[in-house]
């Protein structure tokens, strides 16, 4: 069973230490945190997935290098800048900001890795890090302030803690994330950090951040755009004790539901907080062929702009439901399909039925609206999920760097 820890944080698991500051990275004021480091008392085993962005920063290309021994300590994080775009000056930023952050936490510079979100085509302030960086207090109870030191356009840091119990060893993932713009699959302009003080064979960590990645950060959409920096990683400093946990174990399966969990958790609340947005759309497929043809579907309808403007409206335009499902390229039957808005029966063998409009429209006008679709094709099921497209997005975006 998976419980939830009230105020949990990435530093809930046994082992994990964090904090974070101002160092002026960002200009918004002493509140907005902008440098921050993750750390484990012990080495971790670690697993990560990043942007497929063909233009990568260079902060992801040293984490990614690093992470590939599948073993680090701990993580040095910043906003305001993506480190992106700025030259072989960016490696040799990032290179230096992982050795002043293991300087401080006295660690190996090979076990800290680095992630940077922010403007693109900007160059870290490099002597505001080296001035403040050994201003941060990493502690127990500093993972609220590390979840802070990650946002940029968010409203409010996303975070959580869970415990399960795998075969009597109490097991807590935390995790902490950001990014409301720029998401689309695959990931997005997002970050996200779990940390777990379960014995996990690398191996089966790479393998279960993989489909927990699959079924959480990769099936969320804002506005179709992909970033440069994302990042997800996961550390497993076995702090917790009990059996390693191996792919095929009795203990894999708790261990992906409680990795899942938090994931998902994670990316709703990304969409749920997505720049200007006002409801969360979530949109089901199911009675696809296979279980790709129902994520690229679910996708597919999650990200349509004409979908996101029809939930913004409260609109109960069940067409632009079924051209998303109709552009995704899956094979189905028109005459097989079902569509449900908040569970109103709408479309039934591709054909509207009747149904009062006004009592979609006030279904609709929730925080959370959920598209259902049956393809009628197969046995395969998968949710997606959005926000609306509103005109605080387009105000917003239009004058990000000004």
């Amino acid at each position: 069973m998976i419980e939830l820890i009230q105020n949990g944080s990435v530093t809930s698991a046994r082992g994990f230490l964090a904090g974070g500051i101002h160092a002026g990275i960002k200009t918004s004021g002493e509140d907005a945190l902008d440098l921050g480091i993750l750390f484990s008392e012990h080495e971790a085993t670690v697993a990560g997935t990043y942007t497929t962005n063909k233009v990568i920063s260079p902060s992801v290309k040293l984490t990614k290098s690093r992470a590939s021994k599948q073993t680090a300590q701990g993580v040095v994080v910043n906003s305001g800048c993506a480190n992106c775009c700025v030259g072989d000056v960016g490696l040799k930023d990032a290179e230096e900001m992982t050795s002043l952050a293991a300087d401080h936490v006295n660690a190996s510079q090979e076990n800290m890795l680095v992630a940077s979100t922010g403007m693109i085509g900007v160059e870290l302030p490099m002597a505001l890090v080296r001035q403040n960086i050994g201003n941060i207090e990493v502690t127990s109870n500093g993972g609220h302030d590390f979840a802070r030191t990650i946002m940029t356009t968010d409203t409010h840091p996303k975070e959580l803690a869970v415990s399960v119990d795998i075969d009597g060893t109490k097991i807590v993932f935390g995790g902490a994330a950001k990014g409301v713009g720029m998401i689309h699959p695959n990931m997005a302009t997002m970050l996200a950090f779990i940390a777990t003080d379960a014995k996990v064979e690398p191996d089966f960590l790479d393998q279960a951040l993989r489909k927990a990645v699959d079924l959480s950060f990769n099936m969320i959409d804002v506005d179709g755009d992909q970033s440069t920096n994302d990042t997800v990683l996961v550390l497993a400093n076995a702090a917790a004790g009990g059996n390693v946990i191996k792919k095929g174990s009795k203990e894999a399966l708790a261990f992906q539901g409680g990795l899942d969990y938090v994931c998902t958790e994670l990316a709703k609340e990304l969409v749920r907080d997505g720049e200007g947005a006002q409801r969360l759309l979530e949109v089901t497929v199911y009675g696809a062929h296979n279980l790709a043809d129902a994520r690229t579907a679910a996708r597919t309808i999650a990200s349509s702009l004409l979908v996101k403007s029809m939930v913004h409206g409260r609109d109960p335009n069940w067409g632009r439901i079924m051209m998303g499902l109709g552009k995704s390229g899956i094979e189905f039957d028109e005459s097989n399909v079902d569509i449900f808005i908040n569970e109103i029966h709408i479309v039934h063998q591709g054909v509207a039925i009747p149904y009062l409009k006004d009592a979609v429209v006030s279904a609709m006008s929730v925080p959370e609206v959920k598209l259902t679709v049956n393809v009628g094709a197969g046995d395969s099921s998968a949710t997606a999920w959005g926000c609306d497209l509103t005109e605080e997005y387009v105000t917003f975006n239009s004058a990000y760097s000004t």
